[in-house]
């Protein structure tokens, strides 16, 4: 079997890793692995899935993958990569976040005995004793080079306060930790994570006297240069609750051509042979490839039925891209066109509402097709708002009863974005 070091590599996945031979041989066999995941909200998104799909990768390998959810340093805050000092969150509201986050991951990793862990390290750093803590890590760390570490350097000009400073040390003790009580010696993070992993690995070596490791994933940008899991409207979400698997679904579909064959590697377990195939292909050829990747990602994310749904969504308001009943597994496909366009995003308005007529530039921006009001009035300018299918070309255009299709009114801005209004 190939060594899952080679297989994150050719991936996409490693953008600095420790000695190469040496995490091979650590990777030989049956071994434990973590990567660190911030409590800060009820759910993770899209920008996560880089480090799900690391540790899915090295569970399907043979290895223990466990998920340490940070609901000590969380109390504290990581400067890693930001501007200003995170709000700090209380153990209550971590302890909600971290069901919800466990609830995510249980799609994407097995859990229970002989399976993946979470750990929370709220339950060995909240009772720590400071001076003894200060006597036995704080003493390994030299404060020079904690200052040259690119975590601290980008916060130095907006200013560091000393809860973030003793973050690097935190994340040292948590690796430190893991290794004891768990025999885990390989952590695993975004690059702007090595500083701090490195100095696990030297804090491990000088109190266990052992080896340990150390793999970081490059932070990503689309093809355009826009943060990966972002967009106009905000972040897209693993809950479906904060993002519909339609809107998840149709964020894959949008992937810019350029990002398809990098996309397919890292988000999804089909073999690499399959998609290098892709990278010699254009036209309708690739948007076939586009609903493979929106379908299995979703698929991950949300479950079968979900994609299933979203896909069948988008088809019936933008048409094609479906795929080919040959290629879905056919223990999953569930009863089929019943509930076609179901999964669109719909809101309820009240029909006096409607009666009166609402302007179609309010309507819009209400049903974030606009970042504001003032996006809508330019994007009926520019020609790209519809009411069923229709182009609005009156900037003063107002939505009512009359255009009310089998009960629903289907808006759409430019050929990406939907939403449906149904009558209270």
């Amino acid at each position: 079997m190939k060594n899952v070091y080679d297989i994150l590599a050719e991936r996409g996945f490693i953008a600095q890793s420790t000695d190469a031979e040496e995490l091979r041989g650590y990777l030989s066999s049956s071994a434990s692995c973590y990567i660190g995941f911030d409590p800060t909200a009820d759910s993770l998104h899209v920008g996560s899935l880089v480090p799900i799909m690391a540790l899915a990768n090295m569970q399907r390998h043979g290895h223990r993958p466990i998920v340490l959810v940070g609901g000590g340093t969380g109390l504290v805050g990581d400067p890693s990569g930001k501007t200003e000092m995170r709000k700090l969150l209380t153990l209550d509201q971590i302890e909600i976040n971290v069901a919800a986050l466990k609830k995510q991951l249980s799609r994407f990793l097995e859990f229970g005995e002989g399976g993946a862990m979470m750990v929370n390290n709220a339950d060995w750093l909240v009772g720590l004793r400071y001076i003894e803590f200060l006597r036995d890590i704080g003493r390994h760390f030299s404060v020079n080079r904690m200052l040259a570490a690119e975590s601290y350097k980008a916060r130095l000009e907006t200013g560091l306060n000393f809860i973030e400073f003793n973050y690097m040390l935190l994340q040292a003790y948590d690796f430190l930790y893991l290794a004891g009580k768990f025999d885990c010696y390989l952590q695993m993070g975004g690059d702007d994570q090595w500083g701090n992993i490195v100095a696990g690995i030297d804090l491990i070596r000088r109190k266990l006297q052992k080896g340990a490791y150390a793999i970081t994933f490059p932070l990503l940008t689309t093809a355009s240069g826009a943060k990966m899991g972002k967009t106009a409207a905000g972040a897209v979400w693993l809950s479906a609750e904060k993002t519909s698997p339609f809107d998840f679904y149709q964020f894959w579909i949008n992937t810019d051509d350029r990002d398809v064959v990098r996309f397919l590697k890292l988000y999804t377990f089909l073999p690499i042979a399959e998609i290098e195939v892709v990278s010699t292909l254009e036209g309708q050829d690739l948007n076939l490839c586009k609903t493979i990747l929106s379908f299995e990602v979703t698929q991950l994310a949300h479950g079968t039925q979900a994609a299933f749904e979203a896909m069948e969504a988008a088809q019936s308001v933008f048409g094609g891209r479906s795929l080919p009943q040959d290629m879905l597994p056919s223990s999953t496909i569930p009863r089929r066109g019943s509930g076609k366009g179901e999964a669109v995003p719909t809101t309820l308005v009240e029909n006096g509402r409607l009666d009166a007529g609402i302007p179609a530039f309010e309507l819009f921006a209400e049903m974030k097709l606009c970042e504001s009001r003032g996006a809508a009035r330019r994007l009926i300018q520019q020609g790209g708002a519809y009411v069923n299918e229709e182009r609005i070309a009156d900037i003063d255009f107002h939505i009512g009863s009359n255009h009310l299709r089998d009960g629903s009114i289907m808006l759409k801005a430019g050929k990406k974005k939907v939403h449906r209004i149904r009558v209270e």
